[in-house]
């Protein structure tokens, strides 16, 4: 049963370049310094999360999330601070623990780390890496970062990574280390990973129905329990766009995210979306798109189903002007994000 009063609700970007009104893209600077409005904008709202995205690639434009978080830091006081995802596999796993170690001091204490190998593969050659090793990658970084986490003198050699020697790492954390996750889209090896190593996990769910995730949930309380490790409550985050009215949000979001998508899928072999497809998401999959209360029944249903802890709304996908972003910000905190609570109570004293 779903506890409502611990319930938490973020948003995340990708960090897409953002339209300006007459519809000219504004520049990669002017979308960075867009994100930081936003992360002030959903502090003052009061959402728990924000989450910035990690992306190498002229589509997006933050390559690197704990700069900006460090900036949305400085002008807010409660929202936490993660990224989405921080690709560990083509990363050092010293120098992640490092930085977001420094923006859990200068937050006092709310940096998240969330960790995965990366849904794009331009940082693999961008930093020397081999794909065929994509797997290896991701599991011995992990294994140091574990112990990286500890805080303690680490002794440290592998294949893939630096030798290390009772070598102390910098700066110590001040609020009870750095909060963890694991993004995974859905492979049982991730889950039963994330588990084993006492990780919390999100689950990015970007298509099709959030029923098919509940095997998965399972899976990980299973895994937990077979290693004596803690079962944390689960997140999920998801694409969606809101406004005021219900064909607006629809029309906005068809041009926006098929467009996203599809520029996506040139690289990795997609069909370009049909108006079916993105109905259909929309309608009962992935995408949590219409007026408040449309999205909030469809996000209630989704938090009741799979039991969740968190639920993150993807925004911005595609070129959305700042008026657009905003404006669906401001409708999250204000009408969605009450009533699905106002929802999930009813369910609960039903």
């Amino acid at each position: 049963m779903v506890n409502v009063n611990n319930l938490q609700f973020g948003i995340e970007t990708f960090g897409d370049i953002v339209a300006a009104e007459d519809g000219h893209l504004l520049t990669a600077g002017q979308s960075i310094r867009q994100i930081v409005k936003e992360g002030e904008l959903a502090d003052k709202l009061g959402i728990d999360v924000i989450g910035v995205g990690e992306h190498h690639r002229p589509d997006y434009s933050v390559s690197s999330p704990e700069v900006v978080l460090g900036a949305i830091a400085s002008v807010t006081k409660n929202i936490k601070l993660a990224t989405a995802v921080t690709v560990l596999s083509s990363d050092n796993p010293v120098r992640v623990y490092e930085r977001f170690a420094t923006l859990e001091g200068l937050s006092q204490g709310r940096a998240q780390v969330m960790l995965g190998r990366g849904s794009f593969t331009e940082s693999f050659p961008l930093f020397g890496y081999d794909l065929i090793d994509y797997d290896d990658l991701f599991n011995e970084k992990l294994d140091m970062f574990t112990q990286l986490l500890k805080e303690k003198p680490i002794t440290w050699d592998g294949k893939f990574t630096q030798s290390l020697k009772d070598q102390d790492v910098y700066p110590k954390t001040d609020y009870d280390g750095l909060e963890t996750y694991i993004g995974i889209g859905g492979s049982p090896e991730s889950i039963i990973r994330a588990a084993k190593n006492g990780y919390k996990v999100i689950l990015a769910i970007i298509g099709g129905q959030a029923d098919r995730f509940a095997p998965y949930l399972d899976l990980y309380k299973k895994a937990a329990a077979q290693y004596n490790k803690p079962v944390y409550p689960v997140a999920v985050h998801s694409h969606g766009f809101i406004a005021d009215d219900e064909d607006e949000a629809v029309e906005v979001a068809w041009k926006n995210i098929k467009a996203n998508f599809d520029r996506i899928g040139l690289t990795r072999g997609w069909a370009p979306m049909s108006r079916e497809q993105f109905d259909g998401e929309t309608k009962s999959g992935s995408f949590y798109v219409g007026n408040p209360e449309h999205v909030a029944q469809r996000i209630a249903r989704t938090i009741k189903l799979l039991d969740l802890g968190r639920f993150d709304l993807v925004y911005g996908a595609g070129n959305q002007t700042a008026a657009q972003r905003e404006r669906m910000i401001e409708l999250y905190a204000t009408k969605v994000i009450p009533r699905v609570k106002e929802l999930l109570s009813q369910e609960v004293t039903a």
